[in-house]
């Protein structure tokens, strides 16, 4: 009875460095600053849920065939979608002086969803990459292999993947009240299953699991893939393929790395912040401000794998759906059309057939079909 009664005055137990967080009284009073940062914010919002419920209403309502590209798009669209959702969530907080004023139901809404978007893109972008990887260099597997059922099937994957990797951000997460009155939602390592004797350790070990599984599995991995992908693409005997869209591909890699690096950076220094103070006081500045640099991937995906089309500028002035339908249509004649043709021809004196003819010889793919066409197709393939 005496154990339990000291355990009620002690009050709950918190990690080391959620307890420096929850005494520690940062200086957020400067209105001038504070003011910025709002309105910065509530332009990425606006732009973000714009750019993509656009994207949604497009791809999802107005094109008049699905194809393996609008696919992808789509799928990024809506995670990007939902991410950007929670940007309002993420603005009051900076409004309210850092202080998350919204109770503990929006802070897990606000947490699932980041984490969730953050997987679903990784895992997209390293999709893709392989993707495109796959088209120029086995043209001949990617012709029976690739189609819309499988392509929903690995998104879908991609989506289940993502969720299950959220759960460890979304259990772990509670609003804690600061010495100052103002509220965090935050990491709690200490939430569950945690003991005065284990503590340190807990929270050690699953804070260090949390940072570097999101490191890897979020940033690392997939920008090995998508780096590996293109190296080889460029490489390859299909590389002048890409000289019209490597500006495209530098952006893109350029977005993700810059987006996301900042964020992985300081969660990672976030785990000897308890032991540094100059550390600590890095984080606590600067891991909020990587989390905006964070956000910015969503608003600006749109921009990097729709608006950057080459002849958008021409396309613009047609119908939306116009627009997004020579995004994404399939058929006409590409640049690996004209390598399939360079290959029959230089095959036109030897027996059998050509790659090119053997491609068109699939009676279930029409030859007007085949693989992707358009340079602005093209464009967003290198994703």
């Amino acid at each position: 009875m005496e154990t339990s009664q000291n355990r009620t005055l002690k009050g709950p137990l918190y990690c080391p460095l959620l307890e420096q967080m929850r005494e520690d009284n940062l200086n957020n009073n400067n209105t001038q600053v504070n003011l910025v940062v709002v309105c910065i914010h509530g332009i990425f919002s606006s732009l973000g849920i714009l750019e993509n419920a656009l994207i949604i209403w497009v791809l999802g309502f107005r094109l008049r065939q699905r194809t393996v590209a609008s696919i992808w798009m789509l799928n990024l669209a809506m995670s990007d979608f939902l991410a950007t959702l929670t940007l309002p969530l993420f603005t009051f907080y900076f409004y309210s002086s850092h202080s998350w004023e919204l109770g503990y139901p929006l802070c897990i809404v606000q947490t699932s969803i980041f984490f969730f978007n953050m997987f679903v893109s990784a895992f997209l972008l390293a999709a893709i990459s392989l993707d495109r990887l796959l088209l120029v260099s086995k043209p001949v597997w990617s012709k029976n292999h690739r189609s819309v059922a499988r392509a929903w099937k690995l998104c879908a994957l991609g989506w289940g993947w993502a969720a299950l990797n959220t759960l460890p951000y979304s259990i772990f997460r509670s609003v804690i009240e600061k010495a100052d009155s103002r509220k965090l939602c935050y990491h709690h390592f200490a939430l569950y299953l945690s003991s005065e004797d284990s503590l340190e350790m807990d929270c050690n070990v699953r804070q260090g699991a949390t940072a570097i599984s999101k490191f890897l599995l979020a940033f690392f991995f997939p920008l090995v893939v998508i780096a590996g992908s293109y190296i080889k693409i460029s490489t390859g005997r299909l590389a002048d393929t890409l000289t019209l869209f490597t500006k495209m591909v530098t952006s893109v890699i350029a977005a993700f790395v810059l987006c996301w690096a900042p964020y992985h950076i300081f969660c990672i220094l976030e785990m000897a912040a308890q032991y540094n103070k100059k550390i600590f006081k890095l984080v606590q500045v600067g891991l909020p401000v990587s989390a905006t640099f964070a956000f910015l991937n969503p608003v600006l995906n749109p921009v990097l794998y729709v608006f950057s089309c080459p002849h958008f500028c021409v396309r613009i002035r047609q119908s939306l759906g116009a627009v997004f339908d020579g995004l994404v249509e399939e058929g006409g004649g590409s640049n690996l059309d004209r390598i399939l043709q360079s290959e029959d021809s230089e095959n036109k004196h030897k027996p059998g057939l050509g790659l090119g003819q053997l491609l068109r010889s699939h009676e279930p793919f029409p030859s007007n079909k085949l693989l992707f066409s358009s340079s602005s197709l093209d464009s967003y393939f290198l994703l």
